[in-house]
């Protein structure tokens, strides 16, 4: 009974560790339409940072960028269409990046301007 208590112990220990070590970093996980889970991390130094975002979405709202309808679901990684979507600088005062923002089925994307790859959905 001792010996099943000290595996179930050290089994349990062995699992949480990860998950204490990875709440350390600064790691958004979401759940996209269909059930997909996205991780994307807030680190990257050349995205919207967490203490950028405010501001930034004030921007967007003050600026009225319009929305733009894909049929694809709006995840890291989908490349947009060349055509008929407007891809707009980020102002300096409100964020360092490379990247262009859109907003597309009602959500503020940073696109790498070349490839127009989706490289971060800000929430």
């Amino acid at each position: 009974m001792r010996t099943h208590m000290i595996a179930i112990a050290a089994l349990a220990g062995a699992l949480t560790s990860p998950l204490a070590a990875h709440a350390q970093s600064e790691t958004t996980i979401g759940i996209a339409r269909g059930g997909h889970a996205i991780i994307v991390s807030d680190d990257d130094p050349d995205g919207i940072t967490l203490n950028e975002r405010p501001a930034f979405r004030e921007y967007v709202v003050r600026e009225r960028v319009p929305t733009y309808t894909v049929p694809d679901r709006v995840v890291v990684g989908t490349t947009l269409p060349d055509a008929g979507i407007t891809y707009y600088d980020v102002p300096q005062s409100v964020a360092s990046t490379p990247y262009r923002y859109t907003v597309v089925n009602g959500e503020t994307v940073l696109v790498e301007p070349r490839t127009r790859r989706i490289v971060q959905v800000i929430d």
